[in-house]
């Protein structure tokens, strides 16, 4: 059962505004990965379901975290049908993150009060997404559909939408900038947050900066 409510889950990605977004298929070193984000500030993190296995992985590290990293919301990312959110939703998934729209998955996370942002490419499918219950909408890829743009056209008819978009972000104050000042709520970051060579280096303090820093640049956009 998940720690967390979707509610919990909705306004925790507001505030921090940053969710890295990740998959390795050692559990160890994904530790490590979670604990460098955790103590760089980072308290909204998306595992995503990529590879062999992955569920074995997520089944250690969603155990681990509610002990290790307490304040942790961990869920799982890369979602594309409801058996398999049934199946992260019996691990203990505190959220799924899809890149596409299948209101089945609506139902499946719904009926568990489980939050579920779908992947959107447009107003008619963040509109649907919505009257699914869908809090958070995330725009994939961000980059592709159309950038901050994108973004900042849909806001001006729906201003209520909650959009989070993933592919295109960096953690940079030019990045981000843009993204925030057209509205999102969050932003997702995978490998340009946590790259390949911070993985192969283990670079885990470096990771730990530059997910404060990156924390610190959204905090000093809101004002």
């Amino acid at each position: 059962m998940a720690r967390f409510t979707r509610i919990e889950v909705a306004l925790k990605m507001k505030e921090t505004g940053i969710i890295p977004v990740f998959f390795h298929k050692d559990a160890e070193l994904c530790k490590q990965v979670l604990k460098a984000c955790y103590d760089g500030g980072i308290r909204v993190f998306e595992f995503t379901n990529r590879g062999d296995f992955a569920h074995e992985v997520f089944n250690v590290l969603i155990k681990w975290a509610a002990k290790e990293l307490p304040e942790l919301i961990l869920g799982i990312g890369s979602i594309v049908d409801a058996p398999t959110a049934a199946l992260y939703i019996q691990l203990g998934t505190n959220f799924v993150v899809s890149p596409l729209l299948n209101p089945e998955m609506a139902k499946v996370c719904n009926r568990r009060k489980i939050f579920w942002s779908p992947g959107c490419g447009s107003l008619s499918e963040i509109g649907m997404a919505e009257e699914l219950g869908a809090e958070v909408c995330k725009i994939f890829p961000g980059s592709e559909v159309g950038g901050p743009s994108f973004v900042k056209s849909i806001k001006a008819p729906c201003p209520w939408s909650s959009i989070m978009p993933t592919g295109g972000v960096a953690p940079t104050e030019e990045s981000l900038k843009a993204w925030f000042s057209a509205g999102v709520t969050c932003v997702g970051m995978g490998s340009q947050l946590i790259s390949k060579s911070v993985i192969d280096n283990k670079s885990f303090d470096q990771l730990t900066q530059q997910c404060a820093e990156a924390l610190s640049i959204v905090k000093k956009i809101r004002g």
